[in-house]
């Protein structure tokens, strides 16, 4: 098997034409520079350095392999050094991130922009996120999700906060209860359409006017925020979404505080560790964070 080390001896070797002052340079003794010698010449085929007078001069395979062999000592250097600096300008990556079309909507333009103006060479693709899965995070599927992080979310995937949201009631204009105080009664007395990626039929606005004595009436399932936004906004639906998606001035939309007391909640990026130390990433995700922020 070959040592590699040997590349780095070579290279000294060829630089300083002498066994005395290699050693020096690498911290070794003469005698183990020479022993170093002796299997560069058995692994090369070639004496590299013979004796001419009382120095030594390079053979022709020397002079041929110098050049080269310092470019892989270099390259190797550079593979085993940390990285410090990032090229922008001439960056060329894909960056896949999973995130809900809400989220791209109210946010992705700003983003698109920013990552326009400092690295042109980058591209985003956006998929949906349809639930909360980290399967393509940890088989490198994806580079980046966006989400509310639940409690029991994989300890393989590290998190770091965007913003912190609530949800709000949204009707359209005209409706109800577009005027006057929105109580717990009126508020469960109306028509909702409820968001669940899941399908589920109910959720903690249901627990909380449970524990009031009231029912709300459901009457529409659908998967996403920003279709519920558009129902509320052309019938008599009531949503009930997150505040950061409602673009304000909200056109044809009222919104108004839920009469029930729910916990805020914190939107987050998620990613794999094996992209922590990537300096690109690391740029990505700061951007993401600074787009996002208040």
């Amino acid at each position: 098997m070959t040592d590699f080390n040997l590349l780095i001896t070579l290279d000294v070797l060829l630089a300083e034409g002498s066994v005395a002052r290699a050693a020096k340079r690498l911290h070794l003794s003469p005698s183990a520079m020479s022993r170093a010698l002796a299997r560069l010449r058995a692994a090369t085929g070639d004496p590299l350095l013979v004796r001419a007078g009382r120095g030594l001069v390079p053979t022709p395979r020397a002079l041929q392999l110098r050049e080269q062999v310092s470019q892989l000592v270099q390259d190797a250097y550079a593979v085993l050094r940390p990285a410090h600096s990032l090229d922008l300008g001439g960056l060329v990556r894909t960056f896949t991130l999973r995130t809900s079309e809400e989220f791209v909507e109210s946010f992705g333009p700003t983003l698109l922009a920013r990552i326009a103006r400092e690295a042109p060479g980058v591209r985003l693709r956006f998929v949906n996120k349809s639930d909360k899965d980290s399967t393509l995070l940890r088989e490198g599927g994806v580079d980046l999700e966006t989400g509310v992080v639940d409690a029991d979310a994989s300890p393989e995937v590290l998190t770091q906060a965007l913003f912190r949201d609530r949800l709000v009631g949204v009707v359209r204009d005209g409706h109800a209860l577009s005027s006057g105080k929105v109580s717990a009664a009126r508020f469960a007395q109306g028509q909702h359409v409820y968001v669940s990626r899941r399908g589920q039929e109910r959720g903690q606005i249901d627990a909380a006017l449970q524990a009031l004595g009231l029912v709300r009436q459901v009457s529409t399932v659908v998967s996403g925020f920003n279709t519920a936004i558009a129902l509320a906004r052309d019938t008599d639906l009531i949503a009930s979404v997150p505040e950061r998606y409602i673009t304000l001035p909200a056109r044809g939309l009222h919104c108004f505080e839920l009469p029930v007391t729910l916990p805020a909640f914190t939107v987050a990026m998620l990613w794999h560790p094996r992209q922590d130390a990537d300096l690109a990433h690391r740029w990505l995700r700061g951007c993401l964070r600074e787009v996002c922020g208040p």
